[in-house]
C-alpha cells in the first residue's frame, strides 16, 4: 500500500488549492467578456440596453413627476385665488411648457374665447348652436387636455413595464446557454471538475444576475410611478370639473369635502 507522506499530503494540497484558484478566476467577469460567443454578446448588451434605458427613464420620470406635484397647488391655487380671469391666464401662460394644470386651464379659455368668436360671427351661429352648446364644446377641450397631459406622464411606463418583465427571462436564456457550455465541456474533457464547468457556469449566474439587475429596479419604479400618475390624474379631473363648471357657467362650485 502507497503511504502518503506529509510532503506528498502538501503537495497535493497546493495543486488542489491552485486548480482551484484558477477555477475561481474563470467565473470572474474579465473572463466571461473575453469567452463571449455571438449569443452571449446578444444578451449581454441587451441586458445592458435594458437597464440603461429604465435607470433613464426612472431618473426623468422621478424628476417630472416631482415638479409637477411641487407646482400643481400653487398654479391650482394662483388660478382660483386671482380676482381676474385675464391676469389668471396671463399668469398660466408663463408657466413652463412641461407644466400639465396650466395648459388645461389654456385649453378651456381657448375654447371659450373660440365658441364666443364663432357664434357671434355672422352666418355661424346656428350651425355652432345646433352641433354644440358652450358648455359640451368645454367639456370636449377638458377632455382631451386631460388625455393629452395623462398620455404625456405615461411616457417610459411601457419601457419600465417591458424591463421588469422580460428582463429575467433574457438573463435566463444567458443562464441557459452557459449551463449548456457547462454541459459540452464536461463532455469534452471526461470529467466535471472545477476547471471544467468553472466558466461556463460563471456566465450562467452573472447573466442571471443581470437580469435581475436590470429588471427589479423598473419593475419597483413601474409600480411607484403608477400609483404616483393615479394620484396626479385624479387632480386632472378635479381640477377639469372645476374649470368646467366655471366658464359654462360663470362661477365655480366648490366641493364637500
Amino acid at each position: 500500500m502507497f503511504l502518503q507522506t506529509p510532503a506528498t499530503t502538501d503537495a497535493a494540497q497546493a495543486l488542489g488549492g491552485n486548480t482551484n484558484a484558477e477555477a475561481m478566476k474563470q467565473m470572474g467577469f474579465d473572463n466571461l467578456i473575453q469567452n463571449f460567443d455571438w449569443l452571449g454578446w446578444v444578451v449581454f448588451v441587451t441586458l445592458v440596453v435594458m437597464s440603461f434605458l429604465s435607470w433613464y427613464f426612472i431618473i426623468a420620470n422621478g424628476i417630472r413627476n416631482a415638479t409637477v406635484k411641487a407646482r400643481a397647488d400653487k398654479v391650482i391655487n394662483g388660478f382660483w385665488g386671482n380676482g381676474s380671469t385675464q391676469d389668471a391666464i396671463r399668469e398660466l401662460e408663463a408657466q413652463p411648457r412641461s407644466e400639465p394644470f396650466s395648459k388645461i386651464a389654456l385649453d378651456a379659455a381657448s375654447a371659450v374665447a373660440h365658441h364666443q368668436q364663432a357664434t357671434s360671427a355672422a352666418g355661424t351661429t346656428g350651425r355652432l348652436a345646433e352641433s354644440l352648446s358652450r358648455s359640451e364644446f368645454i367639456d370636449r377641450a377638458l377632455r382631451q387636455a386631460v388625455a393629452r397631459e395623462s398620455m404625456r406622464l405615461e411616457g417610459g411606463m411601457t419601457l419600465l413595464a417591458t424591463v421588469g418583465s422580460a428582463a429575467p427571462f433574457v438573463g435566463l436564456l444567458g443562464t441557459v446557454w452557459g449551463i449548456y457550455h457547462a454541459l459540452i465541456r464536461i463532455a469534452a474533457s471526461g470529467n466535471a471538475s472545477m476547471n471544467a464547468v468553472a466558466g461556463p457556469v460563471g456566465e450562467a449566474l452573472i447573466m442571471t444576475a443581470f437580469g435581475l439587475f436590470a429588471a427589479i429596479p423598473a419593475l419597483f419604479a413601474y409600480n411607484f410611478f403608477s400609483r404616483s400618475n393615479r394620484v396626479v390624474y385624479a387632480r386632472f379631473d378635479e381640477f377639469a370639473h372645476d374649470l368646467h363648471d366655471f366658464f359654462a357657467t360663470g362661477s365655480r362650485v366648490e366641493s364637500q369635502k
